[in-house]
């Protein structure tokens, strides 16, 4: 047995994951479309820095099992490339948080100077859809999937794959549509997507909720409303609603602490700018109204 061990960094956290094993490894994700998705600006590397791991994989203990003991994950037998992508997706957003950094189910744009995020929130209801449709009107691609929000609730960085084109196993969900039709269902065409990066604050905070049954209407959300779905938002990367494996869940890796932290910047950042609630038939109507509220 030998010990393979390499660093996943975003931002300024760091991951490190030991595989022990046998077997000869190159790296310990044969790709990474799906941790890509979901997180932001991601890098591997093979010049580890850290001590000791963070996540230690027994590749060949004969029980598949995950376990956590307060700092270091293990993981025991085989384990599929999604269902390792999820579990580092979990980890490296637990080190963002504790370096102050708090990623943000949400997509994002920069719009007439302004930058919008579509959060997901506790619905998640239109938040790519309006993103591309803002793309359409001229916007640049702040976020599509993820945003990372420093404690001054300026984004840092944000994930820039529009769609998730391969789900790693592990990763499968045949209840989500496929999205080339929600495009095609909104858009004669899809717009073209240029990126921006630099760092800014958040300006707009939209909550989308695109349903064709309903006629258009704009909510300003209270604190207590724009907490909620902020926290809602934040929560969606530690994996404690999630079933990673057959009668295996996400350990619960977060800390009383971390949660009362993460809840006080979510008051600072929702008592820092308006979210707003929009409901309506089509991305199109949701832009109309954001341009409103500009």
């Amino acid at each position: 047995m030998s010990i393979f061990s390499q660093e996943y960094h975003s931002v300024t956290a760091r991951l490190r994951v030991d595989i022990n094993s046998s077997k000869p490894h190159e790296s310990v994700l044969d790709e990474m479309t799906f941790l890509n998705y979901r997180l932001a600006s991601v890098e591997v590397h093979n010049a580890v820095t850290l001590p000791q791991a963070d996540i230690l994989w027994n590749e060949e203990a004969a029980v598949k099992d995950i376990r956590y003991d307060g700092r270091l994950l293990t993981l025991d037998g085989e384990w599929f490339q999604g269902e390792l992508q999820k579990i580092i997706v979990t980890m490296l957003a637990l080190r963002l948080d504790e370096e102050g950094y708090h990623p943000f189910h949400a997509s994002g744009v920069r719009y007439r100077g302004k930058t919008i995020m579509f959060m997901g929130g506790e619905a998640n209801h239109g938040k790519t859809m309006s993103q591309i449709e803002g793309c359409r009107r001229g916007g640049l691609v702040v976020s599509t999937e993820t945003l990372v929000i420093d404690g001054r609730g300026w984004v840092i960085t944000g994930s820039k794959n529009v769609f998730l084109r391969m789900r790693a196993k592990g990763t499968e969900r045949s209840d989500l549509p496929n999205q080339d039709q929600g495009v095609a269902k909104f858009f004669d065409k899809t717009p073209e997507f240029k990126n921006y990066d630099e760092a800014s604050n958040v300006d707009l905070v939209i909550l989308p909720a695109i349903d064709g049954n309903y006629d258009t209407s704009v909510v300003q959300l209270g604190q207590f409303e724009s907490e909620y779905q902020a926290y809602h938002s934040m929560m969606n990367y530690f994996g404690l609603h999630q079933v990673l494996a057959s009668g295996l869940a996400m350990p619960i890796v977060d800390t009383d602490a971390l949660r009362r932290k993460r809840a006080a910047f979510g008051a600072q950042f929702a008592a820092g700018r308006p979210f707003y609630l929009i409901r309506a038939k089509n991305p199109q109507l949701v832009l109309d109204e954001v341009e409103k509220l500009l």
